[in-house]
């Protein structure tokens, strides 16, 4: 209760902060666009929804195990007497056989089945949550490239008035020619870091092509962001919690519980019905009923191996449990201290940029009279440069850090900040195969369930 009433505290502003992701102008792609079009493009989450089917049709085929099985059955028979006599009889027929009692072996497999859908379930979560940060970076990084590109070609043309201002200095005899060269190669190098940058913009620009589905256009400024927990431990609390890995893996020690009592129940007996009825070529009738009772007396080590096996999974389950809620663990608190270094940092670097612009304003207007070389004035604009990249980077870690930090206490699904779009409903195609159906009316509905989940996707 009180981790459910935790949540309900952090949901309600981190909704509020979620309002600002709606797009404010018909040409700028918002950070809530770019993870929608995630959402909807992606074929890993196709791939892993069909997946989920498979695990829903597992239901359906342990279910089956309890229903009888009709066959038909053609037999051709030849017989040589020893009086010297054949004989040739071809025999066509049903037959029925069902399971009346396997002392719950069937009851165990269906169980097994519902709890792996569950943890399909929970994976499919964690796809989603993986999907949508890989928006997210995407949407940062192709943000934080076109801030540097432009850092970039400002750095050109700042240093490229400095180059021409000592052309002109040069031209008068205030400087030498070797002041011309330091500010030829500086401008140089400016080209070169911009054409450098541009590429990182052109790659930037296709991780958010295969993150999204889309080329990214024009890009929104980030919304503000999520609201955090008060502490560490109480978002080290909600990860416990609510993290699909961490539920994933509960459900897989229930399934490897299951399976130990279902090896088990392995060595039961099993009570059967069978019926026939059948035609020969001699035009000869017959019906069988009858019951059967079996029990393996000796597999040759078979069970036993197979009740050991499953003791093992179950050890190994529970300590992938324990292992991945410490992973939980762990990447909430290195988020939570990625926000920290990047808020320290964007702090420093404010106070750094502000400096530094002082610093080559004077340094600049010292140059104008002779007190300062062209050197210096490039080394000024250099630092003042090397900040402001140093900030827009900063600025992108501190956004990519949040989301991260949701993604650690999965919350980062399109449900949790509400996007404001249909989202895939899991249980659709179970319901609809869960009773294992065959009949045309349930395969009418199957095929609308079919249908909507395309429409979904």
């Amino acid at each position: 209760m009180a981790i459910t009433n935790m949540l309900a505290r952090f949901r309600a502003p981190l909704l509020a902060a979620t309002v600002a992701l709606t797009p404010l102008t018909a040409t700028a792609e918002t950070l809530a666009d770019a993870m929608v079009a995630a959402y909807r493009n992606s074929s890993l989450l196709d791939q892993n929804r069909a997946l989920l089917r498979v695990a829903d049709e597992d239901v359906a085929t342990a279910v089956a195990a309890l229903r009888p099985i009709v066959q038909w059955v053609v037999n051709s028979q030849w017989v040589d007497n020893l009086e010297g006599t054949s004989n040739n009889t071809l025999t066509w027929g049903l037959e029925a056989t069902l399971t009346l009692y396997d002392f719950g072996r069937t009851q165990l497999g269906i169980d097994i089945a519902k709890e792996s859908v569950l943890a399909t379930r929970e994976a499919l979560i964690g796809v989603e949550q993986q999907v949508l940060l890989q928006a997210v970076t995407a949407y940062m990084n192709v943000r934080s490239a076109i801030e540097q590109v432009d850092l970039q070609e400002n750095s050109v043309r700042v240093i490229g008035q400095e180059q021409q201002a000592a052309n002109d200095r040069f031209e008068v005899g205030e400087i030498t020619r070797t002041d011309v060269s330091q500010a030829d190669a500086r401008l140089a190098a400016a080209r070169a870091s911009l054409a450098s940058a541009r590429g990182t913009l052109e790659v930037a620009r296709e991780d958010y092509l295969a993150a999204t589905g889309n080329r990214p256009g024009k890009l929104a400024a980030p919304p503000p962001k999520p609201q955090l927990p008060a502490t560490l431990e109480e978002a080290r609390r909600i990860a416990q919690r609510s993290h699909p890995g961490v539920r994933q893996a509960q459900r897989q020690v229930a399934v490897a519980e299951l399976q130990v009592s279902a090896a088990l129940a392995e060595r039961n007996p099993t009570i059967g019905a069978t019926a026939s009825v059948s035609r020969n070529n001699h035009e000869a009738d017959s019906g069988i009923v009858g019951l059967e009772m079996s029990q393996t007396i000796y597999s040759g080590g078979r069970l036993p191996s197979i009740h050991r096996r499953a003791m093992a999974n179950r050890d190994a389950a529970r300590a992938s449990l324990l292992q991945e809620a410490r992973d939980i663990s762990q990447d909430v608190g290195t988020a939570w201290a990625n926000i920290d270094v990047a808020q320290a940092q964007i702090s420093s670097i404010d106070e750094q940029i502000t400096a530094a612009q002082q610093a080559f304003d004077g340094v600049r207007e010292e140059a104008t009279l002779g007190a300062r070389t062209t050197l210096d004035v490039l080394d000024s604009e250099q630092d003042l440069l090397s900040a402001r990249a140093d900030k827009i980077t900063a600025d992108a870690n501190l956004q990519l850090a949040y989301y991260q930090l949701l993604a650690a206490m999965g919350l980062l699904t399109v449900e949790h900040l509400q996007l404001g779009i249909p989202t895939y409903d899991p249980s659709a195609y179970y319901n609809a195969v869960r009773n294992a159906p065959y009949t045309s009316r349930q395969g009418e509905s199957l095929d609308r369930v079919l249908r909507a989940i395309g429409k979904q996707n």
